[in-house]
């Protein structure tokens, strides 16, 4: 935190959730009456971690480091050509998005 105070500046706002250890720190470093605490003002922040929280949860199934690293490369290929984001287009255009992704693959695999 001290680093980047001193690299990018004094911020207007630091939003946390609402753990009790925050107050020391925030006190050394003179932004305690900056710090928001709030039941939603953190969601942005949380939800920005989401991914490494993925990564996380998938490191967490594997026993030995060495079968993670071999295994992550694959996972995140797969991952990223076929996670679409249905959720932002239209069924047709998810259809014609996931045929050109399983054709682009299978012209990749063999």
């Amino acid at each position: 935190m001290r680093k980047s105070l001193k690299r990018h500046g004094s911020p207007e706002t630091i939003t946390t959730d609402g753990l009790r250890s925050y107050g020391a720190p925030l006190e050394e470093l003179g932004c305690r009456d900056k710090q928001e605490v709030g039941r939603y003002f953190n969601n942005r922040v949380e939800n920005s971690h989401l991914p490494f929280r993925r990564r996380e949860w998938a490191m967490l199934r594997f026993r030995r480091m060495r079968s993670l690293q071999t295994f992550a490369p694959v996972h995140a290929d797969v991952h990223n050509r076929f996670n679409l984001e249905h959720h932002l287009v239209g069924r047709r255009t998810y259809k014609q998005l996931c045929s050109a992704a399983l054709a682009e693959w299978q012209s990749l695999a063999s």
